[in-house]
Parts: structure tokens; sequence; C-alpha cells
């Protein structure tokens, strides 16, 4: 059938407005797709019924005036068999993009099904299809992976909620609502609640967090991949210098992996990235701030020293003002090559045109995962009964055109998106509520470092601090494409939910405890 949306007019006529908002109504329309399956994880074999749904969002302010739907948002959950409901926690899970739907993680990492890529971010030879993951989070949860507006085959009824919804407080809203109709649906209000986003997906999920507080939802826990709470910490904008030294670590990781730095430097991934950390701490950082007011001398010994820890030559770092942006390293680094350094997996790298231009037409690292998740996924979605001809928006771009970054209304437009005060208030409010955050140190989209600094400036006394875990793995964005990484990510996940779990029992124990 051909029933999912093709992008929306700028304005359109009634004729076009009356169709989409038919087809919102015909896919909250459509019977739940259901289908069953099982997978082993570690001595357990798990049962499980998958239910694939299309959820209205009629949140507040979005609702027309007779309250139809505004939305319909595409909702798959794997439920385990035989578990009472309210004893089993429920994980809501969501990429990032923000146009992104949310296959990375369903069949990268978190799912029962696993799509599967060589470790060293090459590019697999086709067919493609999905496996059993035995590294799945369904052993500690059941998942509901959300497809938001206009990703995947969810859409909007109208040009306004479109409009609406393509924003970051809009996004926010929906996604908010489609978890309060889905645990009100499932009669799941009984079950602890966790959130997992991947890079825009943090975004979002730092802000849901403190949403969902408002609407009477206690999070037990959010796990952050690839964090991207704070735009200004990874945006190269002029007058924002945070970028340029909050990238340099990853940067000199990159150098090292490549062969690029010499000495002790070239010696391991830690040894640069000590180096290169230790250097935007002492120097890097003052040197920018300082801007012309730096000394000839000094200026020579930062270009020096800056040289060394990324691999570029000290001519280009002095040409460009001792500011290396990402683009400058993916298309300098190699340049003698004539590759290409991928930015969400710096280990990967595809060829130059012949005419060695300096124009980004694709993402190396991200090329060689995009076909093989997408044709894998398409296949596996018929397997759960979701057949439809038309496209599934796996990277809708549109979407991160016309993305309102703004927050706060018409008069909020300065400065870059921030959602982690929303998350700081969320775990000030919510004294359960834990935080799990994870790296990947090939990751130049979203770098380690800058995400260190963004939970540095985490606006929460340190015995809220503490409810803070950051762990760091040695692939890229995705990290959980390398099997090593999705091992330890999985163990990691693990020991930090028995924490928590610990943490709340020593709660309910103690003597001091009011009640």
């Amino acid at each position: 059938m051909s029933d999912a949306p093709a992008a929306a007019p700028a304005a359109p006529d009634a004729e076009a407005a009356k169709r989409l908002k038919e087809h919102v109504e015909k896919l909250l329309a459509r019977p739940t797709a259901e289908s069953s399956g099982d997978v082993q994880v570690g001595a357990h074999r798990l049962d499980y019924t998958v239910s694939a749904a299309f959820l209205p969002v009629a949140a507040e302010g979005m609702a027309g005036a007779s309250g139809e739907p505004q939305a319909a948002v595409l909702t798959t959950a794997y439920l385990l068999k035989g578990a009472p409901a309210a004893e089993r926690p429920v994980c809501f899970a969501f990429n990032g993009g923000p146009g992104s739907a949310s296959i990375w993680l369903h069949l990268g990492a978190l799912g029962p099904k696993r799509v599967v890529v060589p470790d060293d971010g090459s590019m697999p030879l086709p067919p493609y299809g999905v496996e059993d993951n035995p590294l799945s989070w369904f052993e500690h949860f059941d998942l509901v992976f959300v497809d938001p507006p206009h990703t995947g085959w969810s859409c909007t009824s109208s040009e306004a909620a479109r409009k609406k919804m393509l924003s970051v407080d809009g996004d926010v809203e929906a996604l908010s609502e489609v978890i309060r109709v889905w645990l009100t649906r499932h009669k799941r209000w009984g079950s602890a609640v966790y959130l997992a986003g991947e890079s825009y997906g943090t975004t979002r999920g730092a802000a849901i967090a403190d949403k969902l507080q408002s609407l009477g939802v206690a999070l037990s826990g959010v796990i952050l991949v690839s964090c991207a709470m704070d735009l200004q910490s990874i945006v190269f904008a002029p007058a924002n210098d945070l970028p340029y030294s909050l990238f340099v670590p990853g940067l000199a990781n990159a150098a090292q992996y490549h062969g690029l730095l010499r000495g002790s430097l070239g010696a391991s991934p830690a040894a640069a990235r000590a180096a290169a950390e230790a250097f935007v701490q002492e120097d890097y950082a003052a040197a920018l701030h300082a801007g012309s007011r730096l000394s000839e001398k000094e200026r020579s010994r930062i270009a020096k020293r800056l040289s060394e820890v990324t691999g570029l030559s000290r001519a280009l770092v002095e040409e460009k003002n001792l500011r290396i942006s990402d683009q400058t390293f993916f298309f300098e680094a190699l340049r003698d090559r004539g590759l290409v350094v991928g930015r969400l997996e710096a280990r990967a790298t595809g060829p130059m045109a012949a005419s060695r231009t300096r124009e980004w037409e694709f993402d190396p690292g991200m090329e060689a995962i995009g076909p093989p998740y997408t044709m894998a996924a398409m296949a596996y979605f018929r397997e759960l009964g979701l057949d439809f001809e038309a496209r599934y928006q796996v990277l809708n771009y549109e979407v991160n055109r016309g993305w309102n970054w703004s927050r706060g209304g018409e008069g909020s437009r300065m400065g870059f998106a921030s959602t982690s005060p929303d998350l700081a208030r969320a775990m000030r409010r919510n004294p359960h509520l834990k935080v799990l955050v994870a790296s990947g140190r090939y990751d130049l989209g979203t770098p380690y470092s800058a995400s260190d600094w963004s939970l540095a400036q985490l606006d929460i006394p340190a015995d809220v601090r503490q409810r803070v875990t950051h762990r760091y793995y040695d692939a890229g964005h995705m990290m959980y494409t390398r099997q090593a990484d999705l091992t330890q990510l999985k163990a990691d996940l693990a020991a930090w939910l028995r924490t928590s779990r610990h943490a709340r029992r020593t709660s309910r124990s103690d003597p001091h405890r009011r009640g």
C-alpha cells in the first residue's frame, strides 16, 4: 500500500490540507501490526510480542478546535510475554538528526534484532539483513522505539502542525504526548520508565525528562548516547571559540589512528588524548580567549603545539588563525592521500574527487552504515506487518533544514539551543533520576570532550552530580556498530542499572526515611 506522506508543501491549498488530514486519520485507523519472536540473551530465552502502531499527538496547543489529532507517530514496541506489566520497566528510545528515524538504536544496539557491520567502520557487502542480538537491552526493559513526526512514516496533519513540531519545544511536547498516550493505552503507568536518546535524541531527551516530570511521569533513568545537549559546544560559528577547543582531543585521537602524530603523541590513542586535553586546559583555551592580544611568541608556541597534536601542518594552523574546524580537519588531515575523514566515524575514510575539492558531499562513516541499515530495516519491517510501499524517511534532511532551533517562543531567537538546563532541573526535581552518558572517542560530530564539558556545566550540586555516569568507547557516533563496544555498552548499562536498583533498595530500608 502507498499511504506514507510526501513532504508537505510550503503553503498547501485547501485540497492539499484535506489530504494531509485524511492521511493522518487513515494511519491512526490502521490496526496494530502484531507479531512475535524470541531471542537468546545470556542464559535466558526471552519470548516477546512486537506491537507496531501509530499514536495520535494532540498535545496542549496543538489540537484543533474540534480536538482532531495533529500527527500520527509510529511506535514499535517489544513486550516480554508473560511478564506482569507493572513489574516490567519500559524504555522509550529515539534517534536524532533531528530528522532521523529510530532504526539506528532499534537495529543497532537495543532491540532483539541487529544489523551487523564491520568493526572498522567500513561498508559491508550486500545483501543486508538482521540477525538475533544476544546483547539486546530487552533483557532489562520492554522497548518502545519512536519515529518523530516526518521521520519514518510518521507525519503531521497540517502545515501549522508541521511547523510547530519541527522545533525544539514542539518536538519535546509532541514526543512527551506520545509517551503519555502509550503508557495509557498499554496500562503501564505502574512501570519504571526510562528514556534512551542518541545525538539530537539527547537534545530532546534532556528536555523530555523535565517535561514528563511536569506531566507526572517520574523517570527512573535517562541514557544519552553521543551527547548534543548544548549546541554551542559543537557548532562552529563566528565568535564562538568553544568548539575549537572542545574538538581538539577528538582530532588528536583521530590523527593518531591515521598515523599523523609523531613521537610520544603517536604512541597510543590514550597518549594523544591526554596530551591534547592538557594542551587545551593549560594553554589553548586561554590563547583563543586572548585573540589578537596574544603575543607573537605565544602565538608561535600555540601554533606549533596545535600542529603537533592534530597532525596538521603548522602553516595551515597559522593560516586558520589557530582555529581548526571540523571541516578543515576532514579535508586536510589526509589530503596527501586523497582521502576525506569521516565525521560520525573518524576511523572511516572516503576518496576525494579527482579535483580534490573541499565540498562536503558525503560522510564516509555514515555512507558505510546507511544503506545496510536502511535495506535491512525495510525487509524486517515487512516481516512485522509494516508493508508500506512509500519511502520510509530514515534521514529526512528537509526536517533538518526547516528546524526551528529557538526556544521559549517567538521572542527567544538569540544564541544556541540548549537543553542541559532542562536535564539539570529534572535531576533536581526528581531525587531518583539517574543519567548514563555514552561517548565514542572517534565521533567528530559530538566529540567526547564536548560532552565532558556539557556535563560539567550542569547546574546541579555535588550530591546530584553523583547520579551522572559517563562512559567512553573506541568507535564513533554509533559506537555500538563495533562488537567490542556493543558488548561494553551493554555491560555498562547493566552495571548502571544495578547501582540504581541498589540505591532504591537502600532508600526503602533507610530507618531515617520518612513514613
